[in-house]
């Protein structure tokens, strides 16, 4: 089998000989960035894009609170185990694969460990303090050892491999929950998630909308780029202020008319022909946006006009303003 490399290879021998008589290609080095100075009575401490590889040294902030390690090069997470003052933690965009080492940080808040290459929730038992986690864009398969957070109001999980919504009953304040871009293929188990404000789950595998009766103070719903093809079951969520179907697969608008405090509609990239549903939206008296763009009723050429006829307080029609 030919070598597909063999046309770019260059010779060895005849470079060094170039670089011998002064010419070749110049290597220009990285930049040097200064070493890591560390204040003993910082509390916050700023450390993005350093190129730190190995967390060490850290002991001697005594008094920290933020302490902010985005854009490294860190392997492991280790030696923070004295920084029990800490508050917030972000590891965003390094290279961890395992979550550790983080037993003594009772104090933390808001923790970020986006961007790494982490394949499982674990070792997250004794951080009960935590309202915020951010898990985006690892290569996490499941759903797990989250029942201990019982503070927890936001929780992002995007950008992962998860295929089921599970082992969530624990977090009874969650008001934020993001799992967009998964593999996720039905609506459940949020039952328990009283407090739930915000549910985004889009470009996953959904192909009814169910389930979310219980979701009683749900206001934005974003399930957008799925597989829904029926608007229903959302009598119990008569709170919502914004809906995003877009970029489904929904042909009419039904079962909407009950959604009287709807103020964003986001419909673009669907099915629908049918001008008369979009009277489904009348009853939403304080409506400012919709989205109707790559719609047949978008080839329209009277489109807008009638949308504004039909619904008045728009302020918005896709992604121009109603002067």
């Amino acid at each position: 089998m030919s070598d597909p490399n063999r046309g770019n290879q260059v010779d060895v021998s005849d470079e060094s000989d170039e670089e011998e008589a002064g010419g070749g290609v110049q290597i220009i080095p990285g930049e040097v960035l200064p070493p890591v100075d560390l204040d003993p009575n910082a509390t916050d401490v700023d450390l993005i894009h350093r190129r730190i590889s190995v967390i060490e040294g850290f002991q001697v902030l005594t008094q920290v609170e933020t302490l902010c390690l985005r854009q490294n090069e860190i392997k492991k997470i280790e030696g923070l185990e004295t920084l029990t003052t800490l508050t917030e933690l972000d590891l965003y965009d390094n290279q961890l694969t395992k979550i550790e080492n983080l037993d003594t940080l009772t104090n933390l808040q808001q923790l970020d460990l986006s961007f790494n290459k982490i394949r499982k929730i674990e070792n997250l038992e004794k951080l009960v303090n935590v309202v915020k986690l951010f898990l985006v864009q690892n290569k996490i398969s499941e759903i797990c050892n989250l029942s201990h957070f019982t503070q927890l109001t936001m929780l992002e999980l995007g950008s992962n491999r998860i295929r089921k919504l599970e082992n969530l009953e624990g977090l009874v304040n969650l008001e934020s929950l993001f799992v967009g871009k998964n593999k996720i293929g039905k609506l459940e188990n949020l039952g328990q998630l009283k407090k739930l404000k915000v549910l985004s789950i889009q470009s996953n595998r959904i192909t009814k909308l169910e389930n979310l009766e219980e979701l009683e103070n749900l206001e934005e719903l974003y399930i957008s780029h799925n597989s829904i093809e029926v608007i229903e079951n959302l009598e119990g969520n008569l709170k919502l202020t914004t809906v995003d179907l877009a970029g489904n697969r929904i042909k009419r608008l039904t079962n909407l008319s009950h959604l009287t405090q709807l103020e964003e509609f986001w419909f673009n990239s669907n099915l629908l022909e049918h001008w008369q549903d979009v009277d489904q939206l009348r009853n939403a008296t304080n409506i400012q946006t919709v989205y109707f763009e790559h719609n047949p009723i978008q080839k329209d050429p009277m489109y807008r006009k009638k949308l504004k006829l039909a619904l008045p307080s728009l302020t918005q029609i896709d992604a121009t303003y109603i002067r």
